[in-house]
């Protein structure tokens, strides 16, 4: 049997957090990578590429990794009840069910992260709380068949660390060669304890209004999710 691993393709989701672990994915030995949505439609992800769906949620095959990518378009998921039953249904299963920055959010809502330890982008970290899961800031969290990876970039690390456990540490060291992942960046600012307090505000600043829609997205989502 193939391992079969599917990704939640959705509008304006962070194209990397989906193509970084799509590349790894890809290189795992005799697997099949869906790209799921609800129609076969192309879909506009941020910074307008366009993206092809593989299949729609009906059509789906049984997964044995599902995997939510996060951007600014997952606040409108935390309360798509057709999307969150997909990803439940899917994810009841699956092998492993993971995500990639602020996907996390979407597992949540969808009452996966309860009592477990999980990570996202760091801007939206603490909101993993109201979905009663323990917020972690590492690059990649694993927490038995939950696997979660921080903002953007970590999704490669991410994959690595799922073709590990799912393939072994031979495979996860060769496709990282392959692919030559050995990350030096030009600058220590990759993370807000590494950069300086100014630049972090700016940051912050800049994402402020998406951030106060995800927060009032999380909390709808949380009261629903805990009222039942």
């Amino acid at each position: 049997m193939r391992f079969q691993i599917g990704l939640l393709l959705f509008p304006n989701l962070t194209q990397l957090d989906l193509t970084g672990p799509y590349e790894v994915f890809t290189k795992f030995p005799d697997t099949d990578v869906h790209l799921l949505w609800k129609t076969l439609d192309p879909v506009s992800v941020g910074g307008g590429m366009r993206l092809l769906p593989t299949a729609t949620f009906a059509r789906s095959p049984r997964l044995d990794l599902l995997c939510v990518p996060g951007g600014a378009g997952m606040n409108a998921l935390l309360n798509d009840e057709e999307t969150l039953e997909f990803v439940r249904r899917q994810a009841s299963d699956a092998r492993y069910v993971t995500s990639v920055c602020t996907g996390a959010l979407v597992l949540g809502a969808a009452g996966l992260l309860r009592g477990k330890r999980a990570t996202t982008h760091w801007m939206s970290l603490p909101m993993l709380a109201a979905f009663g899961c323990k917020p972690v800031a590492e690059r990649v969290v694993v927490d038995g068949n939950l696997i979660t990876g921080g903002g953007v970039t970590a999704g490669i690390d991410f994959a690595l660390t799922v073709a590990g456990e799912v393939f072994g540490a031979d495979t996860a060291r060769r496709i990282q060669l392959g692919i030559e992942y050995d990350p030096q960046p030009p600058y220590a600012a990759g993370a807000p304890g590494r950069a300086d307090t100014s630049l972090v505000d700016s940051v912050r600043e800049s994402a402020a209004a998406r951030q106060r829609e995800r927060e009032t997205a999380v909390a709808q989502a949380a009261a629903r999710l805990f009222d039942h």
